[in-house]
This record gives structure tokens, C-alpha cells and sequence, in this order.
């Protein structure tokens, strides 16, 4: 059998290297993506009640939240949404939501990745 020379060795080692950085790519492009489209759509459907309909208005709302899917992952979106849709209801029920540090948090986090998507997106 032959003896692998340097070329051959640096070849597939640079092969492998780059499969590698494709795989961790298309990784991090799936955590990124992680938000199904339905929910993205909702997102642009109320961003643009409150914004406006026009083509615009369209284009900012998807770059807003994929800008919140970039900051933060879909898990925690779901969590603060839940949240807030939960200190809505009124009653003594969901008050332990309300006073809670650790849901307050997760709500400050999503107004956060907000606020820097509007920067971004809307000026």
C-alpha cells in the first residue's frame, strides 16, 4: 500500500476542515431558524396592525423579527410571550407571574432583543 504524502494528508485535512465549518454553519443557520413560519408570520401580522400595511412596513417586521431570532432562540420567545399574554388575564391566579424576578427577566429580554430590532430595522 502507498504512503499518504503531505499534499494528500494536508488535502483531506483541509476537506475535513471545511466539512466541518459547512456543518457548523448550516448548524448555526438552523438555530437561527429555529422559528417556525407561522409564528414568524404572526409576528409580522401584529407588527404591521401596529405599524402600517404597506410594503415597507412588511419588509421591517420580517427584518424585526428575524433580528429577535438572531438574539433570541425560539424557546425563550415562547416563554415570554406566554408570560406576557399571561399577566393579561386578570385575577389573583396569575399573580405569582406577575411579581416573579425570573418571568420579568424573560419579558426584559424580549423588550430588549424588540428594542434593538426596531433600531435596526425601523430607523
Amino acid at each position: 500500500m502507498k504512503r499518504p504524502t503531505r499534499t494528500r494528508v494536508a488535502a483531506a485535512s483541509l476537506a475535513a476542515a471545511l466539512a466541518a465549518g459547512l456543518h457548523s454553519g448550516a448548524a448555526l443557520a438552523q438555530a437561527v431558524n429555529d422559528y417556525p413560519t407561522a409564528v414568524r408570520a404572526d409576528y409580522v401580522f401584529g407588527c404591521m396592525a401596529a405599524n402600517g400595511s404597506d410594503a415597507e412596513t412588511l419588509q421591517k417586521c420580517a427584518c424585526s423579527v428575524d433580528h429577535i431570532a438572531g438574539i433570541l432562540p425560539y424557546e425563550a420567545y415562547v416563554n415570554a410571550e406566554t408570560v406576557l399574554r399571561t399577566v393579561m388575564v386578570t385575577g389573583e391566579r396569575v399573580a405569582a407571574f406577575r411579581g416573579s424576578a425570573r418571568h420579568q427577566e424573560m419579558v426584559a429580554d424580549l423588550r430588549r432583543a424588540q428594542a434593538e430590532a426596531d433600531m435596526v430595522c425601523f430607523q
